[in-house]
């Protein structure tokens, strides 16, 4: 089973049932999830899903979240109060880091997880008990029996589909460009070539004008 949550600013967040559930969850995440967990101490599995677009962009570009600090506040205080330890201390602290750092080794626990790159581990400290967020999140809670594999499955030909609409976008748009800068070259090389073919008139006609006749006239007249 997996519970799901409904975030400020409309995101959404999910976290398995138990350990078990939680090895389906990192098994299946999508490369838009960051995993929230609290460090060092045993708690659920909780996960932002960030939509294709700004938001990712910019947590790619910085390896953080502060540009969606409320939506941060929200899985902090809901993996917080999911933790038998965490829940009852005054505070703990807690990691985040995209799902596609979550490293996974055969010798490791059910739910129990490494990471490829520490340095993308982001941690939020001295993080208190949200009564009133959790309260709000639970409003929200809808539990569902999801197909984490098939789910997986249809977004990966939803983003490849995406990628070729994108990709044959941009050729067309290339080609459209590299015919316009080839008509702009011809028109330059055809304007070239006629200002060349008036030269050429020009200088013809003043090589070849004969003027013997006028000048056997003004002999014999003098």
């Amino acid at each position: 089973m997996v519970f799901y949550f409904e975030a400020r600013g409309g995101l959404m967040l999910y976290m398995g049932k138990d350990k078990f559930e939680n090895e389906h969850l990192i098994k299946h995440g999508w490369p838009e999830d960051v995993w929230f967990h609290v460090d060092n101490l045993s708690s659920a599995h909780v996960y932002l899903r960030l939509p294709i677009g700004p938001l990712r962009k910019k947590f790619r570009e910085t390896g953080n979240l502060d540009h969606i600090a409320e939506a941060v506040e929200d899985c902090v205080a809901l993996v917080k109060a999911n933790s038998i330890e965490g829940c009852k201390k005054t505070t703990v602290d807690v990691v985040y880091t995209e799902w596609e750092n979550l490293k996974k080794t055969g010798d490791m626990a059910d739910g129990q997880v490494g990471f490829h790159d520490s340095k993308k581990v982001i941690k939020v400290k001295d993080v208190p008990k949200h009564r009133e967020i959790v309260n709000r999140l639970n409003k929200t809670k809808k539990e569902e029996h999801p197909d984490l594999a098939a789910q997986r499955a249809e977004r990966d030909a939803r983003v490849a589909k995406l990628r070729r609409e994108r990709a044959k976008a941009q050729a067309k748009k290339d080609a459209q460009e590299k015919a316009r800068m080839q008509a702009e070259k011809e028109a330059r090389d055809y304007k070239h070539l006629f200002n060349e073919d008036d030269m050429m008139t020009n200088e013809n006609l003043g090589a070849t004008e004969d003027t013997s006749a006028a000048v056997d006239f003004e002999e014999g007249f003098m």
